[in-house]
């Protein structure tokens, strides 16, 4: 049976990767692994190692408490489906999002920095 922890650690691993517009080649490669080790990661049918965990971490440029973040202490089925849930109606999960989010990490920081100001000055919301 699969472990409520090994579901939510997939779930975040793919979500990242997704995210910053990776595929599960470009990750095992980063980690020094094959593509189908990603693949089991992300739907749960191998379990992570902490080492595999710190480096999926480093190479997706999260901490590792990232994998964790919206979990329960108790660690849950309820919490592993609110969390799902959740992230389903995420505006991340949109594709829209996603390629906006790739986009900019190909970018240099100082264009970065020059988008996210754009983006406040756009944001009719924190107008005064």
């Amino acid at each position: 049976m699969i472990a409520d922890i090994d579901l939510q650690l997939g779930r975040r691993l793919r979500r990242r990767r997704q995210i910053l517009g990776l595929t599960q080649q470009q990750i095992a490669a980063r980690v020094g692994i094959r593509f189908q080790q990603v693949q089991k990661y992300e739907c749960a049918a191998n379990k992570m190692s902490a080492e595999r965990l710190w480096g999926l971490a480093k190479a997706l440029e999260v901490p590792v408490t990232y994998f964790y973040d919206g979990l329960a202490d108790d660690a849950s089925a309820d919490a592993i489906a609110a969390t799902a849930a959740n992230e389903a109606d995420d505006i991340i999960a949109s594709k829209e999002t996603r390629e906006l989010v790739t986009a900019y990490y190909r970018l240099d920081r100082k264009p970065r920095r020059h988008l996210l100001e754009l983006a406040r000055a756009l944001d009719v919301r924190a107008a005064p």
